[in-house]
């Protein structure tokens, strides 16, 4: 199974992969993780949609195991969540979109203001940074979980329910 997280930064996407990954031993894929790397392989390059690019084909083979995939990314166009699609129907695995949004803009900002890096050296957006991130509206089948409602249990077992309804389908 495919699980991919997407957002805004601060919208809580990483809390609650990180839980749910730990949760089903599933692989875990952090685009932040991916492209810091890469930033850090290749200074003064302009790595693009190359953490996009690892991150698929690192889900791909460890889909193709029977290792289920959680990714946990900003997801933003419509392109790499096709991408994340395809992945999954090449892997003829079962695949979640989540788009996690934090519909109160007071604690958005105070959740991003307030975050400490939890990756060495990698700088966290601003506030300002994430106003202006280019974020197009979805327009596929995806979950929303508004972590402005929920608490992280509550996300979870909203989560769990639509997987396991996925997983009855699959069969």
């Amino acid at each position: 199974m495919l699980i991919v997280f997407s957002g805004l930064p601060g919208s809580g996407k990483t809390t609650l992969a990180r839980k749910l990954a730990t949760r089903r031993s599933a692989t875990y894929l952090r685009i932040d993780s991916i492209e810091h790397a890469l930033r850090k392989a290749l200074p003064g390059n302009d790595i693009g949609a190359a953490g996009y690019a690892a991150a698929l084909a690192i889900a791909g083979g460890n889909l193709s195991l029977g290792i289920a995939v959680v990714a946990d990314c900003v997801n933003p166009v419509a392109e790499s969540r096709d991408a994340w699609r395809d992945v999954a129907r090449g892997s003829a695995v079962p695949h979640l979109d989540i788009e996690v949004v934090c519909s109160d803009k007071a604690e958005h900002r105070r959740r991003v203001e307030q975050r400490r890096p939890d990756i060495a050296g990698f700088a966290l957006p601003d506030w300002a940074s994430v106003e202006t991130h280019a974020y197009q509206p979805w327009t596929g089948d995806r979950l929303v979980v508004d972590t402005a409602v929920l608490s992280v249990e509550e996300a979870l077992r909203l989560i769990e329910g639509r997987l396991a309804s996925l997983a009855r389908s699959a069969d």
